[in-house]
């Protein structure tokens, strides 16, 4: 069965790219620009999964043996207009990019690196000013949407960098995106993304209490969810997982130990720059309170657990 699920394609120039990182985001990510015509190179820690990428999209490449996967991010890199990246955090992301088999040796003098990690903001301010003196460009570009929105090809795109390398890798990065806009230099994509963690950690709270209060005082739930969804309450986490959690099932979408890594990231901002988290340092804690049930790779929401 395939990663992703058909998507109409915008019209954009066939480009030659690289993907780094092949996980439950980049898998299906770079899935959607084999199936939009670009010619893509992977690479992964676990070669084993580059192959099964290449098998599977085999059948998307525009000439045969368009797609492969390269043994080293260097290698990958080689001869590509824009790499992207999705890896896990800061020290994934420097390894990938930097030293004698990272991927910005083997880059071509004004190729573009766009990277989907949620890192923090320093390590794209770092990686950019290096980019920038190898006489390339990077593009930090955080995604929200979670695995769905990466198969689907309907990811919201953060990015910093200039203006001239968020232009060119647009169109491309279009293909997996139902969003993609600048919001800065380098770092305000790491930034804008903890802006969003911030809102989903206290969002969540908040429906976990409200419907373990629900359900306490006798109520049906999934009936008052109904109803409240179509008044002042409604979001995206009531519409989504709202009904989920009333039914105890948490075996999809973001993992609590992700959530925790971002959080983590952005308590850390926090403190550098003087911002009252007192909401979101307290929900970091209710997540490791899952984590210590046994719920580190069940979903966000569920937060309820410790309140059922």
């Amino acid at each position: 069965m395939s990663s992703t699920n058909p998507k109409t394609y915008e019209p954009s120039t066939p480009t030659k790219v690289a993907f780094l990182g092949l996980g439950v985001m980049g898998y299906p990510m770079a899935g959607h620009l084999a199936n939009a015509g670009h010619q893509v190179t992977v690479y992964n820690r676990t070669s084993a999964k580059s192959a099964a990428w290449c098998a599977e999209f085999a059948a998307a490449a525009s000439v045969k043996g368009a797609h492969a996967s390269a043994a080293t991010p260097r290698l990958a890199a080689h001869n590509a207009d824009i790499v992207f990246c999705c890896v896990g955090n800061d020290e994934d992301l420097r390894s990938v990019t930097l030293g004698p088999d990272g991927a910005f040796a083997g880059m071509k003098p004004g190729a573009i690196f766009v990277d989907h990690t949620t890192a923090s903001a320093d390590v794209a301010r770092e990686l950019g000013a290096t980019a920038q003196h190898m006489g390339l460009h990077f593009v930090d570009a955080p995604v929200s949407g979670g695995q769905a929105g990466a198969q689907n090809g309907m990811l919201t795109v953060m990015c910093g960098g200039d203006a001239a390398a968020f232009e060119a890798a647009k169109p491309v990065a279009m293909a997996f995106s139902r969003a993609f806009t600048l919001l800065g230099a380098n770092g305000a994509g790491q930034l804008a993304k903890m802006v969003n963690q911030i809102c989903i950690a206290g969002l969540v709270q908040g429906l976990s209490e409200a419907i373990a209060f629900g359900m306490r005082a006798g109520l049906d739930m999934n009936q008052v969810l109904d109803v409240i969804g179509k008044g002042a309450a409604q979001s995206w986490q009531l519409d989504n997982r709202g009904k989920t959690m009333v039914a105890d099932r948490f075996d999809f979408g973001f993992a609590v130990d992700w959530m925790r890594k971002d959080l983590g990231l952005v308590l850390d901002e926090a403190k550098r720059n003087g911002a009252r988290l007192p909401v979101t340092a307290l929900v970091d804690q209710f997540y490791a309170d899952v984590q210590q049930m046994g719920g580190k790779r069940w979903d966000t929401s569920s937060l309820i657990k410790r309140l059922k």
